[in-house]
């Protein structure tokens, strides 16, 4: 009923820059919170950047200073703007959703991307 396409993720040398985007599509009637979720390999999947519908955000201690997420409801679109990357960001990053769809506005339930990597190094 949703689809999340994610892009901009890549090769970046340490210090670089990469913008992630997100777009929801379908029967989507409203959208909650919007975040960025990373896996290295290894690891488990951690909470990167998070924003609600009142641009309420939240960010791991990580990435606080370096990344800024924001959104744009009127597109259904998710941000990550990711400066001074470091080689341990490397990863693939998730967007994910907390969408109501029309057929049952009062329910919630997240929706994924498919992942993008990005990849930190010189």
């Amino acid at each position: 009923q949703v689809q999340l396409v994610e892009s901009g993720g890549g090769l970046v040398q340490p210090g670089g820059s990469l913008r992630l985007s997100c777009t929801a599509s379908g029967s989507i009637f409203s959208i909650n919170a919007m975040g960025w979720y990373r896996q290295a390999p290894g690891k488990q999947r951690e909470l990167v950047a998070a924003i609600t519908s009142g641009a309420y955000t939240n960010y791991a201690n990580s990435v606080k200073g370096r990344f800024t997420i924001s959104r744009d409801s009127a597109k259904n679109t998710v941000y990550l703007q990711m400066n001074s990357l470091k080689p341990e960001d490397t990863a693939v990053y998730y967007c994910n959703f907390k969408v109501a769809v029309t057929t049952t506005p009062f329910y919630e339930t997240d929706y994924w991307g498919q992942g993008t990597q990005v990849t930190v190094s010189s």
